[in-house]
């Protein structure tokens, strides 16, 4: 199995190269945890209240309601002592077996890991330890009768969304826009603007993260949507790699390959407006291209980092965005809300004729689903998750969105930020036409020349994770000739097979 020539970031790095992984133990995990065993436990507070309001008025009790109190209790109390243990760097306990899938898998690796020395939480692997938290956490919830299904993070994501009204409708307006102008775009140079635009209101969506941004308020949220083109004018410098121009090519050659059925597969990331952003580009590149005419979303099957996109996340967002009192309170024109209900009843048209799915819709999907919410680095899709690296390889464009997905492309590991890309994914290289979004909120970056990270050093050592610089990189299918890489860690040539 293929092994990084670097070791993979952990927690108790403070160094300014790696600041992400130890504020993430000492500050993120133990917020989420404590917010989790809050919400529970004020559910449990007005389940209790209504139980024992009917059990004074008519003597009856709700063996159900009783239940559900007393698993609901033992819920807090697990979160409680995991975070206690992460705290006092114990070791990672075993994942119960609780009927869901890939227990043996993360129990494999800590059992690995222990062999190591590597099983306690002041050393065990970054991006493996946060895959395994929410993967404990899910046990927590399904080993229940009443909580089974909970999403103890839908209130947050709904929330935030509903915080982000004003850039909902500026969007809406911008695409009623371009559908105006849809004669124009056929001219090929116009249509490449609109399409950079599009692919960094996209990018730029991956900055609200409910994990990353869970102390800001609303208002501070708010300044990651803006969406205006001045706004994201002002942004591009912010952008250390930037592949638009090889994204556009690729597309472009679509057109010429006869036979193909031209799918995009979009691995989501984070609910809420990050949704709405991919809903758009996914839009934009159907509706007003030439070059793609179907769009496969792909979830997460249970709740993930905090706001990662579930099945129903996904659809409640569309129903959100289809109810006129959603952004209640939010002050707009008929205008823009007659924009922003024009293109949702376009892409509800679009999901009952299948141009818009979800991958857990399509065969065996709910199998190469799970792969998503593994232990590993995507490096070893082709081996672990076979079904579901063959289905991308027969796509045309594959987009992965956010930071937890380039952690796991890459597998976070200590890589050189010159490092090449296409280095960095590993055995994965060249499986798919792979385009990454990501706002930068971890340590780990590659394809950026040694001499831009030493000026960002300097002049802001947070650079890496505070989520204002931001990666687009594309690596196309096919063989990699070795050695043949210029100095921006994109391939200069790739041989087909």
């Amino acid at each position: 199995m293929y092994e990084a020539p670097y070791p993979p970031y952990d927690l108790q790095d403070k160094n300014s190269f790696a600041l992400g992984s130890y504020e993430t133990l000492e500050k993120h995990w133990p917020a989420i945890l404590t917010n989790l065993a809050s919400h529970i436990n004020q559910l449990v507070n007005d389940i209790t209240v209504e139980f024992d309001k009917t059990r004074d008025n008519d003597g009856s009790s709700d063996p159900a309601a009783q239940l559900k109190i007393g698993e609901g209790k033992e819920i807090i109390s697990k979160a409680i002592r995991l975070k206690y243990r992460m705290e006092s760097d114990q070791e990672l306990e075993k994942i119960p077996e609780d009927g869901e899938f890939y227990v043996e898998e993360y129990n494999s690796e800590l059992e690995r890991l222990a062999q190591l020395g590597k099983n306690r939480w002041f050393v065990v692997p970054w991006l493996f330890a946060e895959s395994y938290i929410f993967r404990l956490i899910r046990s927590f919830f399904k080993q229940t009768t009443h909580w089974v299904d909970f999403d103890p993070f839908r209130e947050q994501k709904v929330e935030a969304f509903r915080n982000s009204a004003t850039a909902v409708y500026q969007v809406a307006t911008i695409m009623h826009d371009m559908e105006c102008e849809k004669d124009r775009l056929v001219e090929p140079t116009r249509l490449l603007v609109f399409f950079k635009e599009m692919l960094q209101m996209c990018l730029w969506g991956n900055a609200t993260d409910l994990a990353f941004l869970i102390h800001l308020a609303p208002s501070d949220i708010e300044q990651f949507q803006k969406v205006e083109r001045d706004a994201q004018e002002a942004r591009k410098e912010f952008i250390l790699r930037n592949d638009e121009e090889l994204v556009w090519e690729h597309i472009n050659s679509l057109e010429h390959q006869a036979g193909l059925v031209p799918r995009c597969d979009l691995v989501l990331d984070n609910a809420g407006f990050e949704l709405f952003t991919d809903l758009v580009f996914a839009d934009f590149l159907v509706t007003h291209t030439p070059y793609l005419s179907k769009v496969v979303f792909h979830p997460k099957l249970f709740p993930w980092f905090v706001s990662d996109v579930t099945p129903a996340d996904f659809y409640k967002t569309i129903q959100s965005l289809s109810s006129p009192t959603f952004f209640n309170g939010t002050t707009t024109t008929a205008e823009s809300a007659r924009h922003l209900k024009n293109m949702i009843e376009r892409w509800e048209r679009y999901l009952k004729e299948g141009v818009f799915c979800l991958s857990t819709e399509l065969e065996d999907g709910y199998e190469k689903t799970q792969f998503w919410t593994g232990p590993w680095p995507y490096w070893y899709m082709e081996d672990k998750a076979n079904k579901l690296w063959r289905s991308l390889s027969e796509s045309s464009l594959v987009i992965i969105k956010g930071d937890l997905n380039y952690r796991k492309l890459t597998g976070d590991v200590k890589w050189p930020v010159s490092t090449p890309f296409v280095t960095a994914l590993g055995p994965l290289a060249g499986s798919f036409p792979l385009l990454s979004l990501r706002t930068n909120k971890s340590d780990i970056v590659a394809g950026v020349p040694q001499d831009v990270a030493v000026r960002l050093d300097e002049k802001d050592k947070r650079w890496r994770i505070n989520g204002k610089y931001a990666l687009i990189s594309f690596m196309p299918k096919g063989r990699v000739n070795k050695g043949d890489i210029d100095n921006m860690g994109v391939p200069s040539h790739i041989a087909c097979g």
